[in-house]
């Protein structure tokens, strides 16, 4: 058994002083109380929130994170198609060796960062020639290795990736995602279960790539017939052209098609759905399913604005993610969000509802209930006896958190901490302080051994 001591602990009633958290061998929280105890404990001088959930990742493209920025002046354009292709250039050339290295730095640096679980929207299956590894779930092993050696609980999400486009075959660049029918992914489902057993801090979510990846007809036979009892994530609406090309296919939108087809619920996440009509908007919140915001990749991919006031007042919920990891920072993606919007609206309170005026106060509760779901976990109360202690800690020594009162606290820790704020994670009742992270000397060397091989920085 072991115990820990907060200056403060952040329950769905607000903040809570003086906290003995005790636990049991398996980082399950056996009893949360005030500091009466006389017996030893591990005093933490911080403040402790729910461990942030990101609810979309790419790992492999962190080796590239920072690089595209580099353009060449001939072309007229840089947009996110163009970005894509240097996407799938890196795709291509990455080993399974090279993949966990990748993917145990990224993850190293998200429980840094004070994230404690991650959904892995993993679609690189297939060697290098697009041929099957004889483990049809390698690189998805890989990533559940590297969340197990970085610390942090990792959702698998094998993504079915068929087409290269709405009503077109898939392209030699696409060759490592393909899963050509329903029968090949349903296998490598199976494959990814097996590969999550190996690691008591993984499970798995099933997942569409996109509208335009993925044969219309499939879609609906894979939400009706597929997995029910775990998470659906999709990639949807993130650009003009996708909508575009899908009116031209379908004679609708994404999410209209969706709507249409498919029967939503709070076990789907929509990822980006940035390009929404109102009755879209509208639509999505009423079915009870969740969107998946990336504001600091949709920020940096040019890709626009989810209209966030609008589903929010429809009671619509939702969650953050890194993407394609060009950030980290669980605060400076809920800042971006909710200035974007501010900017677009000429207001200031967004991030609210008809009950909840404190903007800090409502983006932890969004992204933490919305995100446990994207992980398929719907316990709603931030810390829980009979759940595992899983916390982001902020340094409680931190000179305008230190001065805060606690109905204030919330706010001044999202919208005014940078990452030298955080003292340290605990991810299962493992505390990783920023100056002891696990295994951090090797992950760093293995990395930079890997980018020197890819030689794309």
């Amino acid at each position: 058994m072991k115990k820990y001591v907060f200056k403060k602990l952040l329950q769905n009633n607000g903040w809570q002083d003086n906290v003995l958290v005790s636990i049991n061998e398996n980082g399950i929280i056996t009893s949360i109380q005030n500091n009466n105890s006389t017996t030893s404990a591990i005093e933490i001088n911080g403040f402790a929130l729910p461990g942030f959930q990101n609810a979309h990742s790419h790992a492999f493209q962190y080796a590239m994170a920072g690089l595209a920025e580099v353009h060449d002046v001939s072309h007229t354009s840089d947009d996110f198609w163009s970005w894509r292709k240097a996407m799938y250039d890196l795709a291509l050339k990455v080993s399974p060796d090279q993949m966990e290295a990748i993917a145990t730095m990224l993850y190293s640096e998200m429980v840094k960062h004070g994230y404690t679980n991650v959904a892995e929207f993993h679609y690189v299956h297939h060697d290098k020639k697009g041929q099957q590894y004889g483990n049809l779930s390698e690189m998805g092993s890989r990533i559940i290795s590297a969340a197990k050696n970085a610390g942090i609980n990792v959702t698998l999400v094998p993504i079915f990736y068929q087409k290269g486009g709405f009503g077109k075959e898939a392209t030699k660049g696409q060759r490592r995602f393909i899963s050509p029918t329903i029968d090949t992914y349903f296998k490598l489902l199976e494959a990814s279960e097996k590969a999550c057993s190996n690691y008591e801090g993984a499970n798995m979510a099933i997942g569409i790539h996109s509208m335009r990846g993925v044969d219309p007809i499939d879609i609906v036979e894979i939400a009706k017939n597929g997995p029910q009892d775990i998470p659906f994530h999709i990639h949807i609406s993130e650009q003009l052209k996708e909508i575009e090309d899908s009116v031209a296919f379908l004679g609708k939108r994404p999410v209209e098609w969706l709507l249409d087809n498919v029967d939503l619920s709070e076990r789907y996440h929509l990822v980006h759905a940035t390009h929404l009509t109102k009755q879209e908007t509208q639509g999505i919140a009423k079915s009870k399913a969740n969107v998946v915001l990336c504001p600091t990749t949709e920020g940096n991919l040019g890709d626009g604005l989810f209209p966030l006031a609008d589903f929010q007042n429809s009671g619509g919920r939702w969650s953050i993610g890194t993407d394609s990891n060009i950030g980290l920072n669980p605060m400076e993606e809920l800042r971006l969000l909710d200035y974007g919007q501010r900017l677009i609206s000429h207001k200031r309170n967004i991030f609210n509802s008809p009950t909840e005026g404190n903007s800090g106060k409502y983006a932890i509760e969004m992204v933490t209930t919305a995100g446990r779901k994207a992980m398929n976990n719907f316990e709603k109360q931030y810390f829980k006896v009979g759940e595992k202690l899983n916390a982001s800690i902020i340094d409680g020594n931190t000179p305008l958190l230190a001065t805060s009162s606690n109905d204030k606290l919330s706010s001044a820790i999202v919208y005014t901490t940078d990452t030298t704020s955080q003292l340290g994670t605990i991810v299962n009742g493992d505390y990783k302080a920023i100056a002891d992270l696990k295994n951090r000397e090797k992950i760093v060397l293995n990395f930079q051994k890997v980018m020197g091989e890819l030689g794309n920085r």
